[in-house]
């Protein structure tokens, strides 16, 4: 297994060496032992898959607030995906840059995502699954949003029409998502 960094400081890119499947106990063992060895943030609290989503369909860009705040880990179980991450950390060098990240189910990859950063995904084929793997328990209340095609962001997504949520449509834009960021 390799981590790779990407360019913002403390996400980074999981690439395992072999064959490995869907929620591989050996593979998350080997993880989660690197991320100690880098002094990251770890600790599996809880595991969420997603239901099977059309292709384009888009969620996000979403994190936790508060003491709910923590990291992420992300794989695609069936079809490809785009995962985004946003640098949410007050002072970071990278304040408001974001990533993408190319996910899908043949090689295995993964992103961890530390606390302090958005995410979220476009699926890029019809039938997507994928699986997130919590560092905290996620609380209702602690649940924050950017909204996808804000300007300030930049994000080229590869699509101008993608099937939104009621909820991931209605998510405000940086400047005024960070007046609540803290619960």
């Amino acid at each position: 297994m390799r981590l790779l960094d990407t360019a913002l400081q403390g996400a980074l890119i999981i690439e395992p060496e072999g064959p490995s499947g869907p929620g591989d106990g050996a593979e998350r063992t080997a993880y989660e032992h690197a991320f100690r060895e880098r002094g990251l943030e770890w600790r599996l609290t809880r595991t969420i898959v997603s239901e099977t989503l059309p292709r384009h369909t888009l969620r996000g860009l979403h994190w936790q607030a508060g003491s709910a705040a923590g990291a992420k880990v992300v794989r695609c179980l069936s079809g490809q995906m785009l995962n985004v991450i946003v640098d949410l950390r007050p002072g970071s060098p990278t304040f408001g840059q974001h990533e993408k990240v190319a996910l899908d189910s043949r090689g295995g990859r993964m992103l961890y995502i530390p606390r302090g950063f958005a995410d979220g995904f476009l699926t890029l084929d019809d039938d997507t699954r994928m699986e997130y793997q919590l560092s905290r328990h996620q609380r209702a209340s602690a649940e924050r949003g950017l909204r996808w095609n804000d300007p300030r962001l930049g994000i080229a997504w590869p699509t101008r029409s993608p099937i939104l949520n009621d909820r991931d449509r209605a998510w405000p834009d940086l400047d005024s998502a960070l007046v609540v960021t803290e619960a």
